[in-house]
């Protein structure tokens, strides 16, 4: 047993030995930069020593954002929002506790500082208004994932379901699948319909013209009947209906209904109401106008002449 321990012993010692060799001979390979040695075994070191901190820094991120997840009683807001600041605390503890592994002074850093400070000020400075906008947007908690939103920038509106909102910029998805990145200093810039911040339930107003003559208390019970018709509209609130004006060319009515899945958006709505309107005013007898102008000519002899014209061109009919 005492041989069998020496030798391990032995073999061990000279394993030792080996690697004491092969580190002197790295050190030997080495370079000076100002006041710093650096050989290639130092800088084998740091490699293993960035690499385990990057690794170990995904690691514990993902298990602390597991359990943040399984947490009760937290929206998406708040998920996101700790989702964040869990990875903002992991890497710059990672990022400190590298430092001081490496056995790099603070100081050294102090010219890195102040120009990455004017790169924030200059080329960073939409990066940084995004991060904090994306966390404003998730403290106040005005829009959160799962909203159905509306941006208006310009011109253009965009409007989807909030799937994520990132650091740079959320993510929205339409109803067509497409997916838009917007940035987050948008949503503090521009104007903004949050359809599902304080409910879910929106109403759809689709508006109808009738002719002239018609009967306006049966043409209201037909509406109620054609919105009533549809799976997507509640029946609480009920549909109404209002008579908007007078127009020149019918009278302009109104059908109002409520949903409470805004995601799946309202051209659908409007579709199948529209559609049931239409068979419904079919089999009534209820007729939509068509647009109408009356036009009145003045008496003068230019009208006369050309008047005069005209009945010299038609044909002389046969005797």
């Amino acid at each position: 047993m005492n041989a069998a321990s020496h030798h391990i012993n032995a073999h061990l010692q000279a394993v030792n030995a080996r690697l004491h060799d092969m580190i002197d001979a790295l050190d030997d390979i080495s370079i000076d930069i100002g006041k710093y040695h650096i050989s290639l075994a130092t800088a084998i070191w740091m490699v293993m020593v960035v690499a385990i901190a990057l690794i170990g820094a995904r690691v514990v991120g993902s298990v602390a954002r597991r359990l943040l997840r399984r947490m009760k009683g937290l929206d998406s807001a708040q998920t996101s929002l700790g989702d964040k600041m869990i990875t903002l605390t992991v890497w710059t503890f990672a990022f400190f506790m590298t430092i001081d592994t490496l056995g790099i002074s603070l100081t050294a850093f102090t010219v890195f500082s102040g120009a990455f400070g004017l790169a924030i000020g200059f080329g960073l400075q939409t990066t940084a208004g995004n991060l904090i906008a994306s966390i404003i947007l998730l403290l106040d908690r005005s829009i959160k994932p799962g909203d159905v939103i509306a941006v208006t920038s310009g011109s253009t509106t965009t409007m989807g379901v909030v799937n994520k909102i990132g650091i740079r910029a959320i993510s929205v998805t339409t109803l067509d699948n497409r997916e838009y990145l917007i940035p987050n200093q948008n949503l503090m810039t521009s104007q903004v319909e949050n359809w599902s911040y304080s409910s879910r339930r929106v109403s759809v107003s689709i508006p109808i013209s009738v002719a002239y003559g018609s009967d306006i208390d049966l043409v209201e019970a037909l509406l109620l009947e054609a919105a009533g018709d549809v799976e997507r509209v509640l029946a609480d609130p009920p549909p109404s209906v209002m008579l908007s004006t007078l127009g020149p060319s019918g009278i302009d009515m109104a059908v109002s209904c409520w949903i409470n899945d805004p995601e799946n958006g309202i051209g659908a709505i409007r579709s199948a109401v529209l559609k049931n309107v239409w068979h419904l005013f079919r089999e009534r007898g209820v007729q939509i106008p068509f647009p109408q102008q009356d036009v009145h000519l003045r008496d003068s002899d230019g009208l006369r002449r050309m008047v005069a014209m005209l009945s010299k061109t038609e044909p002389e009919p046969p005797a």
